[in-house]
């Protein structure tokens, strides 16, 4: 089985804090906050297998869960006990499976727009693949034609309603990320006909963020709070996608110390 690869491990001496990126992205998603978080924490950020750095060598099952295990096992392999977590959509899924599987483990958890608080599992890929045809075709010009306002606005308007304003290396690592992931159908399969229904004990605090106009996992069908855990903090950000960490950094970032327990 093939594992995640750390990215990025900073020099701080605080607690751990570990970002999972979501499906098609990479660690290079994190870079709007990380400076703010590494003021309080060792923030680690890392690939999942296929995505960013770390290599597409088998065909293995890929469910969340599985995400999960073999997160930990990284940790363990760089000496990380007890963790916090934050994770974007389907990073935010894995990160409930690690608290739900490993409780004693989790120091607190943040999920942003996490994916598998569905009731009804999806069965099918959905149109979304767009992206990835795009991204694929595109990637080697991405900064030349992600200056062009039409293009952005093609690109990142289903996931942002700032896609005007977001900062062109956000724009250009995000396509680069999502064309070169080998692992992006294969590990988009393995969420199919599956959802987060587990339990996670209130000792650990959880927030969860969603954005009010995020169209990839919209209210109507992918925001069930029944299956958050119920001691959870659920937030609502206005002018917010599915990637918050872009759109909303500071309250992004003030949600993360506070579910920390940090001044």
């Amino acid at each position: 089985m093939n594992k995640p690869k750390l990215a990025y491990l900073s020099p701080g001496s605080g607690d751990p804090i570990v970002l999972i990126h979501g499906l098609g992205s990479a660690a290079t998603a994190w870079k709007p906050i990380i400076s703010k978080l590494e003021k309080k924490f060792k923030v680690i950020t890392l690939d999942l297998p296929g995505h960013g750095n770390a290599d597409w060598v088998d065909h293995g099952s890929l469910e969340p869960e599985v995400l999960a295990k073999l997160i930990f096992d990284l940790m363990d392999e760089n000496g990380l006990e007890r963790i916090n977590l934050v994770g974007n959509s389907l990073g935010g899924w894995v990160a409930l499976e690690m608290a739900a599987m490993k409780p004693e483990r989790v120091k607190s958890l943040v999920g942003l727009a996490p994916a598998g608080l569905w009731h009804n599992p999806a069965t099918t890929r959905t149109r979304y693949a767009f992206s990835k045809v795009m991204a694929d075709t595109f990637k080697g010009v991405a900064p030349q034609l992600l200056k062009l306002g039409v293009v952005r606005k093609v690109g990142f308007e289903p996931f942002s309603p700032k896609w005007s304003t977001l900062d062109l290396e956000i724009c250009v690592d995000a396509v680069t990320a999502l064309g070169n992931c080998h692992g992006y159908y294969h590990t988009w399969d393995a969420m199919l006909h599956h959802k987060f229904d587990k339990q996670i004990p209130a000792s650990i605090p959880t927030t969860i963020i969603f954005g009010d106009s995020d169209w990839t996992l919209p209210i109507e069908n992918s925001q069930e709070r029944s299956l958050a855990p119920a001691h959870c903090k659920w937030l609502v950000l206005s002018t917010c996608g599915h990637a918050p960490m872009w759109d909303r950094p500071d309250e992004v970032v003030s949600e993360i110390f506070a579910a920390a327990g940090i001044e």
